[in-house]
């Protein structure tokens, strides 16, 4: 029998305002830790730290590398405030730097349009509409002297938060928003099921017999939007770039070769791992793009387990979950953590799936 297909509804959950976690826990391996099992929906209660207790000697851990972006900007444009949160950089001669971008209020920038900054340093025009609301901004230099782009993003940039967290950027987002892994700018979002990872638990992963590889998923705005409608398989995730290294292929294959689970840090890494293995192992590390949409049912072809923040109801994410886990499983387990009191989305607790 043809199995019935899922709605976004399927996917929707009830959440009270307060569990969605607005800074993170004062250390990152003191979160809570859910386990769900993937054979019995079994669920149990521990702290990231103990992590390493939960593996098995000869699993592989694959945790994405990006770097997220200062990348939310605050501007003067047309004689009003606007902000804009720069996407990707596109191809541009060598004496500017051509951004996509969003902005708010979005109509406010019109092809043409002038944009000012508080650091006077690089001056911006709007090109262009794309589409999804997108635009297309030039920066140059507005001065002799000007520092180098990266460097002036550094210094005007801010954290750009997930819209749930009600508050302005602080200092601390700055580390916090990080992972310990980030070493590829490229992100306008964390890959947060990573940011709970501490130096002294990768230790005691490697210390168990873990495995830990990377590789590199730039993360874009899509990932927070709900799927509209209710057929999510008509639903079209934007592209992200994406590489998956020799090194951590190298060490894709010693885990198949030694029986180890490849569990995934992350929604990013699983859509990085399954679009390399669909993409016909593109080698070299080379970088492609991916709109892979993982929705039940679905046969995985790499990861075995993942480990994962709670996610936003009717999201692309929470149904990849769910096609890891089975849906009902997945949704009695967040019951579980809202029951308990675990802290929800980004800056929240974790789940281990296995």
């Amino acid at each position: 029998m043809p199995q019935a297909r899922v709605t976004t509804s399927d996917f929707d959950y009830a959440l009270p305002n307060d569990r969605i976690a607005q800074h993170p826990a004062p250390s990152r391996d003191h979160a809570r830790l859910l386990t769900l099992d993937r054979a019995t929906g079994a669920t149990a209660h521990h702290t990231f730290h103990e992590l390493p207790s939960l593996l098995t000697p000869g699993d592989l851990l694959v945790a994405n590398d990006t770097r997220v972006l200062p990348a939310r900007l605050f501007a003067s444009a047309g004689g009003r405030e606007v902000e804009v949160l720069l996407l990707r950089r596109e191809p541009s001669a060598a004496e500017e730097q051509i951004w996509s971008a969003l902005a708010r209020p979005a109509r406010a920038l019109k092809p043409g349009l002038a944009l000012s900054f508080p650091d006077p340093a690089y001056r911006g025009e709007v090109l262009g509409w794309g589409a999804r609301g997108v635009r297309h901004v030039s920066f140059r230099a507005g001065a002799p002297g000007a520092p180098p782009f990266d460097a002036w993003l550094a210094r005007v940039g801010h954290v750009p938060l997930p819209p749930y967290i009600d508050r302005p950027d602080e200092p601390s987002d700055r580390e916090r928003y990080q992972t310990i892994f980030a070493r590829d700018p490229g992100s306008v979002a964390a890959p947060t099921a990573a940011l709970h990872f501490t130096d002294a638990t990768l230790q005691a992963l490697r210390t168990r017999g873990v495995e830990i590889a990377f590789l590199t998923l730039h993360v874009g705005p899509g990932t927070f939007r709900p799927v509209p409608g209710e057929h999510p398989e008509e639903h079209a995730l934007d592209p992200e770039p994406y590489r998956v290294p020799d090194e951590t292929v190298a060490a894709l294959r010693r885990a198949r070769e030694r029986g180890g689970r490849v569990i995934a840090v992350g929604t990013t890494s699983v859509r990085a791992l399954e679009s390399w293995a669909r993409d016909g192992e593109p080698a070299g590390g080379a970088w492609r793009d991916t709109t892979l949409f993982v929705l039940p049912p679905y046969e995985f072809k790499v990861v075995r387990g993942m480990v994962t923040n709670f996610h936003l109801p009717r999201t692309s994410l929470l149904m990849l979950v769910s096609a890891l886990a089975g849906r009902e499983r997945v949704l009695r387990a967040y019951e579980c953590a809202v029951a308990a009191g675990y802290r929800f989305y980004s800056y929240g607790d974790a789940m281990l799936v296995l």
